[in-house]
């Protein structure tokens, strides 16, 4: 099994894209301002679920990463939340799209988090 398996990851992997294409519509200051924070904390999250599983035969390395993809996503939330707020992202849908796909992410990521604390995941 691999990493490109997790169904965690899979949708990170599809967030980092999404994100970093609404960060590319952001007024031009964003760009290197919060439009750059929240593609990078986006990034973090799929590195840190990589880096996690390569750790997995050690289980509270395995959940530190797994912690830290969970605070990253928050983070991005964050960043999302204050692009919007902020008015330079202007559009609402793909802010409520974007949104609801992490809120989606972090449950599924704690959902993950929990399983793996509790022994559940077997070490393939």
């Amino acid at each position: 099994m691999s990493y490109k398996n997790l169904d965690i990851w899979q949708r990170s992997r599809a967030l980092v894209i999404d994100i970093h294409k609404m960060s590319l519509t952001l007024p031009k200051f964003e760009l290197y301002e919060t439009g750059s924070q929240i593609r990078r904390s986006m990034k973090a999250v799929k590195a840190n679920i990589v880096e996690g599983y390569g750790r997995r035969r050690y289980k509270n390395d395995f959940i530190r990463f797994i912690i830290y993809a969970l605070a990253s996503t928050d983070e991005t939330i964050d960043h999302l939340e204050t692009l919007y707020e902020t008015g330079s992202l202007k559009d609402e849908k793909l802010y409520e799209e974007l949104h609801s796909k992490l809120i989606s992410l972090a449950k599924m990521i704690n959902n993950f988090l929990q399983s793996v604390q509790s022994g559940h995941l077997s070490k393939k």
